[in-house]
């Protein structure tokens, strides 16, 4: 009996994830993740989503806009928007996965429940955990505008095009 080769193997299925989420604003852990998994998957749809029972610091606009340009050297990474159902989103875009930053045991448990109930509602849906890298272990878009809101320096925490939207939208914090 031989083995199967390389030449011999069935082309696997491109696979398309999605990184869902807020982006209110897009940080350096948002996007050492989206740099990450741009070289993991085929395809990287960052969803955006909207949630109009939050009372966000960026509209979905300004944060696609960003979004756009920040990720703009990841080819195979796009920006979308998206309200409902992830699951929902995700089968209209034909993803496989999706990908959540998980960067304590707190994220962890919110982040498992969650991945649970979409493989409940759709049992093709897997979840990929990814650990952000050690530096921004710490960081939440929640942090960002507490220290800028503040007066706080944020270059560390951002790319410089947010930082500059922070920075002129600090004025009417």
């Amino acid at each position: 009996m031989q083995r199967k080769g390389a030449a011999d193997k069935v082309p696997a299925q491109r696979i398309t994830a999605i990184y869902p989420g807020s982006f209110d604003p897009i940080t350096n852990g948002h996007l050492d993740l989206i740099e990450r998994g741009s070289k993991i998957f085929d395809e990287l749809i960052v969803a955006v989503l909207r949630n109009p029972e939050k009372d966000p610091l960026f509209s979905v606009e300004e944060r696609v806009e960003m979004l756009n340009e920040v990720t703009q050297h990841c080819a195979n990474v796009s920006v979308d928007t998206f309200d409902g159902l992830l699951v929902d989103y995700a089968v209209r875009n034909r993803a496989r996965v999706i990908l959540r930053g998980v960067r304590a045991i707190s994220d962890f448990e919110n982040e498992l429940q969650m991945a649970l109930m979409n493989r409940k509602l759709d049992p093709n849906l897997e979840t990929v955990f990814m650990m952000p890298a050690v530096a921004y272990t710490f960081l939440s878009s929640h942090l960002v505008r507490e220290v800028c809101k503040l007066g706080g320096d944020v270059r560390s925490l951002v790319p410089p095009l947010v930082e500059a939207r922070l920075r002129a939208k600090a004025v009417s914090l």
